[in-house]
């Protein structure tokens, strides 16, 4: 299993990087040089309320679908499972539709205080919401056959390559800025089609009504799941929305922009989570906790050194890296380096949302996760307008540092095991060395020419370290194989 692992995890940080550079370059230049601040900062809000509604209009299917369908053996359980998970989103998007149309105006005016521009995509957050949901129940209707590179690739290159087409089209006057925000959804409903035929060229789904199994269980995971399952994204989108609550809207670009940069951390994770969550749902239905230990060790120590590389190289280039964009944005260096530590604490989990999500103990999480979300929003109250940008990325941080910590916790609590070992300690203790050594020394070139060198070099010699050491079975068979060497 750990070859399927491998693989796919391979190809799915390919794509996912190559995503975040098209999004890099969206980011730091196309938006900021092509767009207003006022705008930007508007996409940045629509996006980031349609992501923290996403898990409630899915009504918690993408999860569930992943969680249970191992479980179902015959043909006719299975068709019965897959209508139940086409259909189930509707209890939720149907009303909520309904009450949108009824109430837009109040809805609008409470979100427009502070900036008014954001009363007219009130429709484009919830169809980009919609649209995401679908999406994530599409890609998790082929993760639970094991496939999911072409679903990763979808989901983060697709809409940056549309957004990047928009943007080009924007600049050369072709569309105006209303236009784009209408494409800007047209481009979340395209790729949520796209994933829809591939998924069914997968599993063609056969509507059929008959009995479930545990169909209590099922919808009692599901209703609760979408608050478990919304906690992460919670996390990590709801400063955006309050900031725009709170200060001037310009400001959620800045934010944006630093946010982006330390999110390139969690890129290894996010590709690895797409195969670690169906296998560890697969390990939980067979009372394979052997396996399930093994997953858990190998998936933490391969992702911090992976992210922990990552992490080296935004942290050690950032300064030079803010010379690039304009010095307005450059508020955010705080941001990067907060986000930065919070992220690389997510890659030391591994699989650890995948054995949580998937096991009888998601309901624990659900708990923790709405505690921790309210203490977020509460310190957000009162750190934005004190601190601004800094304030937000505060709130983060300790709100997914108590997070990270308990969910460390409760796994250890609930199955006696643990993702850490002597060799993770090791590799902490290198990342601190490197960073202590490489921190306050630049080259005194043009930025991108000292960003490259000094990548080279750190990369070069963190690499060397891992290899030497052999703090990793795995990374040092991948780079055997890369070097043509025997093991």
């Amino acid at each position: 299993m750990m070859g399927i692992v491998a693989s796919q995890s391979f190809k799915n940080i390919i794509s996912t990087y190559l995503g975040f550079l098209i999004g890099a370059i969206n980011t730091l230049f196309l938006y900021t040089n092509f767009m207003s601040d006022d705008y930007y900062g508007m996409v940045g809000f629509m996006l980031s309320s349609a992501y923290v509604l996403m898990p409630l209009m899915a009504f918690g299917v993408h999860n569930t679908l992943v969680k249970f369908y191992s479980s179902f053996k015959t043909r006719i359980s299975i068709h019965s499972f897959l209508t139940l998970m086409l259909f189930l989103p509707l209890v939720i998007i149907l009303p909520a539709g309904v009450i949108t149309y009824i109430s837009h105006e109040i809805i609008a005016d409470f979100l427009s205080t502070e900036n008014a521009i954001i009363k007219d995509y009130l429709w484009h957050t919830f169809i980009v919401a919609i649209a995401l949901a679908y999406f994530e129940i599409f890609y998790a209707w082929v993760k639970v056959h094991m496939q999911t590179v072409f679903g990763n690739f979808m989901r983060e290159v697709f809409h940056r390559v549309g957004t990047m087409i928009l943007l080009f089209l924007l600049f050369f006057k072709i569309i105006d800025v209303t236009v784009f925000m209408l494409g800007l959804v047209l481009v979340y409903l395209l790729r949520m089609l796209v994933m829809m035929g591939y998924a069914f060229n997968t599993k063609i789904p056969v509507v059929s009504f008959k009995r479930i199994r545990g169909l209590k269980n099922i919808l009692k995971y599901s209703a609760l799941i979408i608050v478990a399952g919304s906690v992460a994204t919670v996390l990590l989108d709801v400063d955006k929305v309050m900031l725009g609550k709170y200060i001037a809207i310009e400001n959620i670009a800045y934010y944006n922009v630093a946010i982006f940069i330390a999110t390139v951390i969690a890129v290894p994770q996010r590709a690895m989570h797409q195969i670690l969550s169906p296998l560890s749902a697969k390990y939980l239905n067979d009372k394979d906790f052997e396996n399930l230990e093994d997953l858990y060790k190998r998936s933490s120590l391969n992702l911090f050194i992976v992210g922990g590389l990552v992490f080296l190289l935004i942290v050690l280039n950032i300064n030079q890296l803010y010379y690039l964009i304009d010095e307005n944005y450059r508020v955010g260096l705080y941001v990067v380096l907060l986000i930065s530590i919070s992220k690389l604490y997510d890659s030391l989990l591994g699989s650890n949302n995948a054995i949580l999500f998937n096991s009888d103990y998601y309901r624990v999480v659900l708990i923790l996760g709405v505690i921790l979300v309210i203490v977020m929003i509460l310190l957000n109250m009162i750190l934005i307008p004190q601190y601004g940008l800094n304030g937000a990325a505060i709130a983060t941080f300790i709100a997914v540092f108590l997070y990270n910590t308990l969910k460390l916790l409760f796994v250890y609590k609930a199955f006696k095991i643990t993702p850490f070992s002597l060799r993770t300690v090791k590799v902490g203790v290198l990342l601190f060395v490197l960073i202590l050594a490489g921190y306050f020394w630049d080259f005194n070139f043009n930025p991108i020419l000292n960003i490259l060198l000094k990548t080279v070099i750190i990369s070069f010699v963190f690499s060397a370290m891992v290899y030497k050491l052999n703090l990793s079975e795995d990374i040092n068979a991948l780079l055997n194989k890369l070097l043509h060497r025997e093991v």
